[in-house]
Order: C-alpha cells, then structure tokens, then sequence
C-alpha cells in the first residue's frame, strides 16, 4: 500500500463508520467532494490544513488519521540511522501544492499510537520545491518548529522568519502560515497542537 493511501484508508474508514457521506463532509469543512474522494483513493497528498478540518468534522484528532493503534502508556522511540528511520511505516506525506501527487513534506509521527494525547510531535523532512505555488494555511491550535538540519522559511501572516539549525519559532496556527526550505532540504521537529 502507498504512504498517500494510508492516510486515505483511514479518513474513508472514519468518515464511513460516523455514517457520513463525501458530501457530508464537503458541506461541513467547505472542501470539494472531489478533493476529498482523491484523498480517500489515494491519488492526492493532502495538505495539513484539510485534513484537520476535516479530522474536526469526524470528531478526531489529526494523528488519528495516522495511527493504526491506541497505547495507553508511554511511547517511546528509540533513535536510529536515518536508514531506519525511512524503513519505519510511520511516514506520511503532505504537500501544500494544489493536486500534489508528490510530497513535500514528509512526517515522522514520535507519538504514534499514544491515545488521547492533545500533542502530535513530528520529525519533518521537508524538500526542496518551488515557492511559487505557496498556499497558506490556518487552523485552530498552535506550532512549535526547532530546525534541527538545514534553513527553512516560514511565513506567518505578512511576515517572513528565516530559521536556520538550532533556531525555533512558536506560533498560533489560527494564523495564516507556510513553512518550506529556504535553499535544500531541511530536517525539524514540530509539535502540532489541534483542541479538539
């Protein structure tokens, strides 16, 4: 199975089991039904900002759409090279791009199958890509992001920070924002917090 039908899979398994149509959710999250029937077929990466709306429409929270299991306890991860850490199934993939088949972001989830956690703590490959297609986005919460390797750009609002290793911005995710690498690939440690 694709990394893009993973997340699919689940959105389509939820939606079905709260006994809500395509439709359904397009009119609550004011997504198109086509956008969100690639989704759930796999054929589009979706971006952060649909998939939590439409994880508050099912009544989850966004890390639900990447787990397979629920641990009551602590999760621990162990470190490992970064061979490893691509072998690992717990990668999913987001693009910011309208109808991207490609990713360009790539998160390793560090508190996969923790039940209800408020707190979704990702490492994040982000790509080298072209910045003209930038699509801001906005949802309920707040981001912590320390770059961990490379430089990245982030936009919040009308304003531009450049962060480069070992630099970290905290923000409210309400407002609109984009974050990419500024010149190469990057690699950072995000905390996405979503109420739900």
């Amino acid at each position: 199975m694709s990394e893009k039908n993973r997340i699919g899979k689940k959105v389509k398994l939820v939606r079905e089991t709260r006994k809500l149509s395509i439709e359904d959710v397009s009119e609550r999250t004011n997504l198109s039904a086509e956008g969100i029937e690639r989704i759930e077929k796999g054929e589009l990466i979706p971006g952060l900002t649909p998939l939590i709306k439409i994880a508050r429409v099912l009544g989850v929270r966004l890390g639900t759409f990447m787990d397979d299991q629920e641990n009551l306890g602590p999760v621990v991860n162990r470190g490992g090279s970064e061979k490893d850490k691509k072998n690992q199934k717990n990668v999913t993939r987001f693009s910011e791009r309208s109808n991207a088949v490609s990713s360009d972001l790539d998160f390793f989830s560090l508190s996969q199958n923790k039940a209800d956690r408020h707190m979704d703590p990702f490492i994040i490959d982000i790509y080298e890509s072209s910045h003209e297609d930038v699509k801001l986005s906005s949802h309920e919460g707040e981001e912590f992001i320390y770059v961990l390797e490379g430089k990245i750009e982030v936009i919040y609002g009308k304003d531009k920070y450049e962060l480069e290793t070992g630099d970290s911005i905290y923000y409210d995710s309400i407002v609109a924002h984009h974050v990419h690498s500024n010149n190469g690939n990057a690699k950072i440690l995000a905390v996405i917090y979503t109420p739900f």
